[in-house]
């Protein structure tokens, strides 16, 4: 796979402030262990094999257990996972492939238990910047690995 165009390059204004989003999470009300389930999620669901790459690496870094991340694309049968990872991973999916007729309420009940509305809210917007990467990402074809240095995931020990 060859990658089509470099969209940061063609358009740096709008990387420049996507990635300004992007890192806001950081001082989201969502935990970076939550955040790494939820990158790895949707980009297993959009086929981005960039970002799932990459979220991989950024999770090994983080700490997470290798089993746990084997186990993220079947969660629902998995033990592995709390309540709370649980509700981030369903909103995750059902935004992620939003249904015909929108949010089920008992999917938002289920969430709304585990997450405050802060929490929901920062949870909805990381789903929503995960996919708009995912999006990008597969549309330009980014190879897995290319800008693992850049984004300092080259040292997580995977390649």
């Amino acid at each position: 796979m060859t990658q089509r165009i470099d969209y940061q390059k063609q358009s740096p204004a709008l990387f420049k402030k996507f990635v300004e989003f992007s890192m806001a999470f950081n001082q989201s009300a969502i935990e970076e262990p939550i955040r790494d389930l939820v990158d790895i999620r949707a980009s297993q669901i959009n086929g981005c094999a960039f970002c799932l790459d990459m979220h991989v690496k950024a999770a090994t870094m983080h700490g997470e257990r290798p089993l746990r991340l084997h186990h993220v694309a079947i969660w629902r049968e998995s033990s592995l996972f709390s309540p709370r990872e649980r509700a981030a991973l369903a909103w995750t999916e059902i935004l992620t492939q939003i249904p015909a007729h929108g949010v089920p309420d008992d999917v938002y009940e289920c969430v709304r238990a585990q997450l405050s509305e802060q929490e929901l809210s920062d949870l909805t917007f990381l789903v929503m910047s995960i996919n708009a990467w995912n999006r990008v990402n597969v549309a330009f074809q980014v190879v897995p690995g290319t800008y693992d240095k850049a984004y300092g995931v080259d040292k997580s020990g995977l390649s």
